[in-house]
């Protein structure tokens, strides 16, 4: 592989990490499978390169893909490689459980919302408003004065010491 190449590989091997951190799963896939196609195959960075595209394409909602790459990934000589795709099978694989409607929280679907409802939310537009503006503590009214509770805490923890030490 020539150095084009390699950096090219870098770019969308990290924009495709990134992409899956910031939750942009379709543009995650795009990137590390172009990284996985610039990469030696069996080189280590193209086992890399494959866990997480399993992972993206398991966040996208593409879970046949993500089933198979990760059986090709388990049969492979790499042992670290066959380990990590081993336990992405095994939780892929796993059955659904079925859970109460009273244990699941529902979120609501914000596209449509108006925009005289987006006062609820905060202001988008870096201009604060009385909801959610933070005041400022003025320190001189801090009562800062001591209420002897550490001499106190200090004290008992010497007495209890001592005690260990004299009985001990």
């Amino acid at each position: 592989m020539d150095t084009f190449e390699g950096t090219k590989f870098k770019i969308e091997y990290e924009l495709g990490k990134k992409a899956l951190e910031e939750g942009k799963y379709g543009l995650s896939v795009q990137h590390l499978e172009a990284a996985s196609k610039l990469i030696v195959e069996y080189s280590p960075q193209s086992y890399s390169v494959k866990i997480w595209l399993v992972t993206a394409y398991q966040a996208a909602g593409m879970l046949p893909e993500a089933i198979a790459l990760c059986r090709d990934l388990a049969t492979h000589s790499n042992q670290e490689t066959r380990k990590q795709a081993k336990h992405l099978l095994y939780i892929m694989e796993a059955p659904q459980l079925n859970r109460p409607k009273e244990w699941m929280t529902e979120i609501p679907d914000l596209t449509a919302m108006s925009e005289s409802d987006s006062q609820y939310l905060g202001n988008s537009s870096g201009k604060s408003n009385s909801s959610t503006r933070i005041e400022e503590v003025n320190l001189k009214e801090v009562n800062r004065s001591d209420n002897q509770f550490i001499w106190v805490a200090l004290l008992g923890i010497i007495i209890i010491l001592g005690g260990f030490i004299w009985f001990g």
